[in-house]
């Protein structure tokens, strides 16, 4: 990944502070752990309904960072560069789906109730063997992990192989889109994950089904 905060402020039609030729490698939600490449991170603020990221912003700077990704006003130092959009979930999403297209590599998707990550580790080893190959890190599945994944994928890789994980209706379409998966495959479909698929304390295996089975909606 290799984008200037003026890229993304132009892709995301965002409002942008700030200089417009930073170089952007590295993306981090998490202002405990930064990797080596600091000054090239940008770091995405989410506000969500336990942990507002905006708290954090000023301890991402402390630490290096210098770009950031927001929807709520901040104060920050004269030298830091804020790219505010509407929502931040829904402008990491956007990104990863305008950058997966650049791409032309066969995508595999994995989903299902159990087994995806071991699954993914088990066929990217495989694969290594020919191929040069990216991977979900750990089990980024999520509506926030999908998108880090995608973004990933960079002109060295010939094959990307993505988890995809919902835990309630309505979830899957976001992913589909981000991921665009060329094959797809279902490891089972079980109760794991299932609080958002239950109706009188019992769990709906074909809506759950239903849901998963939208990743394959164009699997060629």
């Amino acid at each position: 990944m290799n984008y200037t905060s003026g890229d993304i402020s132009n892709l995301l039609s965002a409002t942008l502070v700030g200089a417009s030729d930073h170089i952007i490698s590295h993306i981090s939600i998490d202002s405990r752990s930064f990797s080596a490449h600091v000054p090239e991170t940008i770091f995405i603020a989410f506000s969500g309904n336990i942990v507002d990221g905006h708290n954090y912003v000023q301890a991402a700077y402390d630490l290096g960072v210098r770009v950031f990704l927001i929807d709520k006003k901040v104060e920050l130092p004269f030298d830091a560069i804020t790219i505010t959009v509407n929502n931040t979930l829904a402008s990491l999403q956007k990104w990863a789906t305008i950058h997966r297209a650049k791409f032309d590599i066969p995508v595999i998707a994995i989903t299902g109730s159990n087994g995806k990550t071991i699954t993914k580790e088990w066929l990217s080893q495989l694969l290594s063997k020919h191929y040069s190959v990216v991977r979900s890190p750990k089990s980024y599945n999520s509506q926030i992990g999908v998108p880090l994944s995608v973004l990933l994928i960079d002109d060295t890789h010939e094959v990307a192989v993505i988890e995809a994980g919902v835990s309630q209706p309505n979830e899957m379409k976001y992913l589909e889109e981000i991921i665009k998966p060329t094959i797809c495959i279902l490891t089972n479909i079980g109760d794991a994950h299932s609080s958002g698929f239950e109706g009188d304390g019992i769990v709906n295996l074909e809506r759950k089904l239903k849901e998963k089975s939208i990743l394959f909606r164009d699997c060629k």
